[in-house]
């Protein structure tokens, strides 16, 4: 999986919980950001979301549960 499409796993999940629009959605997500697995061996990947408390709660919980299932990406 690419920083891209975590992206837009991530996105898709938002808008399907909570609803509002993809763009929104990525626009509090924010960027991905990617690091070096050998320096990050259990998580490789990042998001700093800005937005309303509730937005940014609701990314938070999400961000916590895709870390178990795609820990390491790529960049793309």
């Amino acid at each position: 999986m690419t920083a891209s499409d975590l992206q837009d796993l991530l996105t898709a999940a938002l808008v399907k919980q909570y609803g509002g629009s993809r763009r929104r959605w990525k626009s509090v997500l924010g960027a991905m950001r990617v690091y070096d697995p050998a320096t990050h061996p259990h998580c490789n990947w990042s998001a700093a979301p800005s937005g309303s408390v509730a937005e940014v709660a609701a990314i938070e919980a999400l961000l916590d549960r895709v870390r178990g299932e795609h820990p390491i990406v790529s960049e793309g």
